[in-house]
């Protein structure tokens, strides 16, 4: 048998040993129990002088003693849907058998450059355009970059006066900011109404003789209001101005009869809000239009977008268009008689409905709690299995208050207090149910406390 490793060692050297294995064991004690009395002084603090933190670690100590998995409820469809089965189908064979570039002139790569040349008439055939109006794009946040910086860089010479509102997305928000800021431009934002809309008379009056640029949104994210963006194109159309809107939230939810009903020179959309792939993206450019293009390189997308099309991408957006938009994917009917059920919370003393069902898209609900913040109440959802949002997901964590409800007139305790429920095809009275009872329980508990 081998002998222990500190049996050859000196005597005073295995007694050094022997003292600071000790030492160590003391000292380690010492220190749990330093901690173990700091987090149970902590745990007392937070019960007695923060409550809604009581109610939260009451609710994750209940949730770690459940015997029964939580089930999830997907209420987040705002933020990106599940990729459709039948479009997943669509996109396989570009990940395989249309390997190929489709600039390249061999057969393999012309075969690619047909499914290409397919995708985008089919596209044309929905929105009613010419084909050579369709550029494929790998997202929203581009093609808002691509319309804005590259519409407003080719009129510079007429203009560098811009419009957009105060309740735009941040891929529009930061786009004009940096225009301004970086590039010389000057910008007007326009106020919205109590319940997040743009009056076409501010338009009207913002428009200057040296503007050449508004960019409007079709709906919000974070509350659904829906925009009079035919109203504001008209506007547009009448005094000589470029009009953009982000139709992101738009398609798949609202009646779509071609891409013209918005009176808009350019239009933005993306296929992971109604059953495409993420990564892909559309701008439908109006004839005989031209923006600069902010990618450089090859005259891919008839010179306007740089960089080999992602087929997989394309062929889900395309297949997505088309089984989503005519018809709504979004089934109206339906959703609302469930919004109409979720938003009777806004009946509840506490608790605020944002906008009126009539004025925004039928699938989202968004409410605020004064008092209880958006991370909080997320949290307690969270722990219930029920996923929401408190806005835009491209904004998630952020500690700021909610730039929208900030333009809508509300204060800084309520614009941080906004939870949003977006619901989709899946969605069930079922889970609507379990909402109410989770949310409405979880304000309860906050207000015993």
């Amino acid at each position: 048998m081998g002998a222990w490793p500190g049996a050859s060692l000196p005597t005073a050297g295995g007694l050094l040993i022997k003292f600071g294995i000790t030492f160590c064991l003391n000292n380690f004690i010492v220190f749990l129990c330093l901690f173990t009395s700091s987090l149970l002084y902590f745990l007392f603090l937070s019960f007695l002088y923060f409550p809604i933190n009581s109610v939260l670690l009451l609710r994750f100590f209940c949730f770690l003693g459940r015997k029964q998995q939580v089930r999830t409820v997907y209420l987040d469809f705002n933020a990106t849907t599940p990729l459709d089965p039948e479009v997943k189908e669509v996109m396989l064979p570009f990940l395989g058998e249309f390997f190929g570039n489709p600039s390249s002139i061999h057969r393999i790569g012309r075969k690619v450059r047909a499914q290409l040349d397919d995708c985008r008439e089919r596209v044309a055939r929905v929105w009613k355009c010419s084909a050579s109006e369709v550029i494929f794009t790998s997202g929203a946040t581009e093609s808002v970059c691509q319309a804005i910086c590259g519409s407003a860089r080719f009129l510079k010479s007429k203009g560098r006066h811009l419009i957009t509102s105060s309740i735009e997305h941040h891929a529009v928000l930061n786009t004009v900011e940096y225009l301004v800021n970086k590039e010389g431009f000057e910008l007007t934002t326009l106020p919205v109404d109590t319940e997040g809309r743009v009056a076409p008379q501010d338009l009207d009056n913002a428009i200057k003789d040296d503007t050449i640029l508004v960019s409007v949104m079709a709906a919000n994210n974070e509350t659904g209001a829906i925009q009079p963006v035919a109203d504001l194109g008209a506007i547009c159309q009448q005094r000589g101005v470029l009009f953009h809107t982000d139709a992101v939230q738009w398609f798949g939810k609202e009646p779509f009869e071609s891409i013209h009903q918005f009176n808009a020179d350019l239009v933005t959309i993306c296929g992971h809000k109604f059953y495409g792939p993420k990564g892909s993206g559309a701008l439908f450019i109006k004839s005989p239009l031209l923006p600069d293009p902010i990618l450089f390189g090859g005259g891919h997308e008839n010179e306007r977008r740089a960089g080999t099309e992602n087929l997989a991408a394309i062929a889900g957006l395309v297949e997505a268009i088309e089984r989503f938009v005519p018809t709504p994917v979004f089934e109206r009917s339906r959703l609302e008689l469930l919004n109409c059920r979720l938003s009777s919370m806004g009946e509840i003393d506490g608790i605020n409905l944002l906008c009126p069902l009539a004025k925004r898209l039928a699938n989202t609900a968004s409410f605020t709690v004064p008092g209880i913040d958006s991370m909080t109440q997320l949290a307690a959802l969270d722990l219930d299995g029920i996923c929401a949002s408190a806005g835009s997901a491209c904004s998630a964590g952020s500690l700021n208050p909610s730039h929208v409800l900030s333009a809508m007139g509300r204060s800084d305790n309520e614009a941080n207090s906004l939870v949003r429920f977006s619901l989709g095809r899946e969605t069930t009275e079922e889970e609507i149910n379990l909402v109410l009872a989770s949310f409405l329980n979880f304000v309860e508990q906050v207000r015993v406390f």
